[in-house]
């Protein structure tokens, strides 16, 4: 969750690890810091909030020194405040250290510190790496390597995840960088280089990139980059070029990053989709998905939060067009649940980040049972890219804003995708069925657009419906994981109370909390359903609640019963979710904005859940 940055070169370091961290307070955090090295040792400065208030407590001080890190917490240990706020350093302040992660055996390596009469001054588990390393490093004299030796001790101690960044004034020619569980990435410069927590803080700077791998300890310096293993040995590491536009990790004149990228959804599925249909055929460019479904007899799919939302969809639309048992499950739930694993399961990990804590510990259980793992993710080069069998990239670009909008529907479209070749190679999907759901999947992105064209029809309804208590959503099959991801998108950045249920529950206890304080949105695209659906609108409306219907143009069957109703352009039924949930996720950003809030940046909430 948190973010990292640190830089070497010929330029003072300062300004460019501020920049830096602010292309990661998307990540999530409640305070910030910068250490950089001079003559007389560290300069720190961290305060706790935003990082506007470290800027303004820089405002009149000039930190010379080309070295330094940086760092923009999320409290795991200890409450957020200036003293445990990050750079934390050793009893010497010789040694400052960031850190994204959580020490599990920190209380014990504290004890044992204490012992030997180490004097702690904050709550948090990452001062103890500081402390340890300064112990060690006695050991080394000071040594050329000596405070990689040292390092290296003291990762053999930790027990959890981290990523880490390390400065000595002893060694003033060098940052240490380690990884495990927590991303990190090395960015390659000319005469400098620069560590990050994730690609947008390098940009500015460089295209070229290192990805660290699990174990991997990293000694930069300003003119080149040593790679070591977990063993000790040194590797070389492929340098990747990233060819994300630069702007495509700004707001491009949009108010919000959220509304940007909501926008952007047009284009990310054009990018999903077009390079994977060649003559009316899905061809997957990435090697070995074709084949990791031979022989399946069920499909496990694991997510977090809006990817378990797309994975609830994957269900319906694989049983409907593959007709192949699919089990969806929460990661964090399948990884502790001592799951029943077949030995022909097909295991489908979704994640935006490729780096979500629960979501690679359960990719990791199956894994170890011998499932085949096929992972939808949208950051090459990602934890989860990496250890998976087979990779399918969603492709969406950067993606800034905390809640997220184009990471779920790239991944929608990738599981039609493999449902449909599926289907086809299962013989379910006949030859003219399967050129009608193509074309009707190569017209998505332009209905898309469309959709977005009509963006003030859903501001002037939430101008109106801003203020309700309760919003609830409701509908059936895949339009019921819609309202589950529309309710999400809600209460993340409008702090409305909001949930969803499927409309056949209605009268099973929702409805006793339906009032004249009540919005309900129904998602209607199941044709065959709509009777039922109408029910269920007329009860929301004769115990007062306002109703907004989200269904097909042309159907003119919900105008009498509802309060609003807002038309999506017709698509296949099992694709209405990529389209539906647009108004849904412009109905919250608007909510957001009226309620005052900064829809990019929700309390409480970060990107990445690198922890549990």
């Amino acid at each position: 969750m948190c973010g990292i940055t640190g830089y070497i070169g010929d330029s003072q370091a300062a300004p460019i690890l501020i920049g830096a961290l602010k292309k990661l307070e998307y990540r999530g955090y409640d305070s910030a810091g910068i250490a950089v090295l001079n003559e007389d040792g560290f300069t720190i400065r961290k305060t706790k909030g935003q990082l506007s208030v470290l800027e303004k407590k820089l405002e009149n001080e000039t930190i010379s020194g080309s070295l330094g890190i940086g760092h923009t917490r999320w409290a795991t240990h200890g409450e957020p405040s200036d003293i445990n706020s990050h750079p934390h350093t050793d009893v010497s302040g010789r040694i400052t250290v960031v850190h994204n992660g959580i020490i599990e055996n920190y209380l014990s390596l504290k004890e044992w510190l204490q012992a030997r009469d180490v004097v702690f001054i904050s709550d948090t588990d990452t001062e103890v790496i500081a402390h340890l390393i300064n112990y060690h490093i006695q050991e080394e004299a000071r040594e050329k390597h000596g405070l990689l030796r040292a390092v290296q001790k003291v990762l053999a101690r930790l027990e959890g995840s981290y990523a880490l960044a390390i400065a000595a004034t002893d060694y003033p020619d060098r940052i240490i960088a380690v990884r495990k569980d927590s991303p990190l990435v090395i960015g390659i410069g000319r005469g400098e280089n620069i560590i990050a927590s994730d690609i947008p803080a390098l940009l500015s700077h460089t295209r070229d990139v290192i990805y660290m791998e699990d174990g991997e300890i990293a000694v930069i310096y300003r003119d080149h980059v040593e790679m070591l293993n977990a063993a000790g040995d040194r590797v070389i590491r492929p340098v990747f070029h990233v060819d994300w536009d630069a702007e495509a990790a700004e707001k491009g004149g949009y108010t919000h990053f959220m509304l940007k990228e909501i926008h952007d959804q047009a284009a990310a599925l054009s990018d999903t989709l077009r390079p994977r249909l060649k003559d009316n055929e899905i061809v997957f460019e990435e090697p070995g998905i074709d084949e990791s479904f031979e022989g399946a007899e069920r499909i496990v799919i694991t997510a977090c939060g809006t990817a378990w939302h797309a994975a609830i969809v994957g269900k319906y639309v694989f049983e409907q067009l593959a007709r192949i048992p699919v089990e969806v499950d929460i990661a964090s739930e399948y990884r502790y649940r001592n799951p029943v694993q077949g030995r022909n399961d097909v295991f489908i990990v979704i994640s935006q980040s490729g780096e979500t804590a629960d979501t690679l510990a359960a990719m990791r259980l199956a894994k170890k049972n011998g499932n085949r793992i096929l992972a939808v993710t949208n950051v090459v080069g990602s934890t989860l890219a990496r250890e998976a069998d087979m990779k399918l990239y969603t492709r969406a670009g950067p993606e800034i804003a905390v809640a997220s909008t184009k990471a779920f529907t790239t991944q929608l479209m990738c599981l039609y995708l493999l449902a449909l070749k599926l289907g086809r190679r299962r013989g379910f999907i006949g030859d003219e069925d399967y050129k009608e759901y193509i074309q009707a999947l190569s017209r998505i992105p332009s209905q898309a657009e469309k959709l977005l064209a009509k963006q003030d029809l859903i501001q002037r309804f939430a101008s109106q419906q801003f203020n309700k208590a309760k919003v609830f959503f409701m509908g059936r099959q895949v339009d019921y994981a819609i309202g589950l991801e529309s309710a999400l998108k809600l209460k993340e950045i409008s702090y409305t109370h909001s949930e969803a249920f499927a409309a056949g529950e209605l009268k099973h206890g929702p409805i006793a909390l339906v009032d004249k304080n009540t919005l309900v949105v129904t998602v209607a695209t199941q044709k065959r359903l709509f009777d039922k659906i109408i029910s269920n609108i007329r009860e929301i409306s004769s115990r007062g609640g306002a109703s907004l219907v989200i269904t097909w143009e042309g159907e003119t069957v919900f105008a009498p019963v509802a309060g609003e109703v807002f038309a999506i352009p017709r698509t296949e039924d099992c694709f209405s979710p990529i389209l539906s949930i647009i108004p849904a996720q412009l109905f919250a950003y608007y909510c957001s904005i009226l309620r005052g809030n900064n829809p990019d940046k929700p309390r409480n909430l970060a990107k990445s859940v690198t922890v549990e």
